[in-house]
């Protein structure tokens, strides 16, 4: 190959792979997010709800812009506090698809309480799970 060939070759290679910024900020927390493995804090969002949130979750709302997604499920904490199933423990799912999301609380694999569409989101992972335990919001590896 002449070297004008490798060139060219070269920058089509890194086109197929480059991503979008978008892509580039879900991939950084993703990856940011690992390191999360307890908490040495824990974080009011709010001063309307009585949770709190470990320093990967918060990492995830102030790089993720996903403070809202706590409101969301402070929101249902009263429901939550009627089921005797998510009492002391809730798993939280978002899964967006374009730029729709849904945000569901599971009791177990499989077992929905209750699940909301959200009509816009900007959040940039495809999908996180999150728990709740005992008024606390952690990521799984934060358990």
């Amino acid at each position: 190959m002449t070297q004008e060939v490798v060139k060219n070759y070269n920058r089509n290679q890194i086109g197929q792979f480059a991503m979008s910024p978008e892509k580039q900020k879900a991939l950084a927390i993703k990856n940011s997010l690992v390191q999360f493995t307890g908490t040495e804090s824990y974080h009011k969002f709010s001063i309307l709800s009585k949770l709190v949130i470990t320093d990967g979750v918060k990492y995830l709302c102030d790089k993720a812009s996903a403070y809202w997604l706590m409101d969301l499920i402070a929101s249902y904490q009263p429901k939550c506090q009627k089921d005797e199933m998510l009492r002391d423990m809730q798993f939280w799912t978002i899964t967006v698809n374009g730029s729709q999301a849904v945000v569901k609380c599971e009791r177990d694999t499989n077992d929905v309480a209750f699940s909301q569409k959200i009509g816009y989101t900007d959040f940039p992972l495809d999908e996180i799970k999150l728990y709740c335990q005992n008024g606390v919001i952690l990521l799984p590896s934060e358990y």
